[in-house]
């Protein structure tokens, strides 16, 4: 209820936004997902620019029976839009133009976010998104914490997938208001494999 759900501008109504990581949703899902987009939200579900599902027009009566439901079908996740919800593109898993495997960056830094057990409102409050090239489709440059793919010559002359970091950018701050601000870049590229750590 704290991160996945938000007023509506009509009375009685909310926002329930749920966590799809990294904007995947499994095959035995869309059947169930579609069953209570009409139960509870008239039949109609959005998607958002942070790879989520949106159900509008959602009655306030029915959040729980709604929680429920999306728990039976694993997609009843908290904390939506907080740090553990990476943003990525998919990278060299379906994109011609990716460098890097981005995607499996993603899952490699929300392994690392849970095991860190973050309870701190600020640092919960940050965004984290990459992109598999430097052509911004995982927003990695609004992200207070961003990569994009790229490559750098290893120790024996030969092409490492790497990353280049962004610093700060912004598309929100913590209480919801638009502060849009493209994040700094730091010299230097980090490998791949070094970048969950970093």
């Amino acid at each position: 209820r704290n991160t996945n759900v938000q007023p509506q501008k009509q009375e009685g109504f909310r926002v329930v936004l749920v966590k799809l990581p990294q904007g995947d949703i499994q095959e035995h899902q869309f059947s169930p997902l579609a069953n209570i987009s009409e139960k509870y939200a008239g039949g109609r579900a959005r998607f958002t620019l942070q790879q989520n599902m949106a159900f509008r027009w959602v009655r306030e009566e029915a959040l729980y029976p709604l929680w429920k439901d999306l728990k039976e079908v694993g997609l009843a996740e908290p904390e939506v839009n907080t740090i553990t919800d990476v943003t990525s593109c998919p990278g060299t898993d379906s994109c011609k133009l990716g460098i890097t495997s981005s995607m499996g960056l993603g899952r490699a830094i929300m392994e690392n976010l849970a095991d860190m057990n973050i309870s701190d409102p600020q640092v919960k409050g940050l965004h984290i998104k990459m992109s598999g090239c430097p052509n911004s489709c995982g927003q990695h440059h609004l992200a207070n914490i961003g990569f994009h793919g790229a490559s750098m010559k290893g120790d024996r002359g030969n092409q490492v997938p790497s990353y280049e970091m962004f610093i700060g950018g912004s598309y929100q701050d913590l209480n919801g208001h638009t502060e849009a601000r493209i994040g700094l870049r730091p010299k230097g590229k980090i490998p791949s494999k070094k970048v969950p750590e970093i």
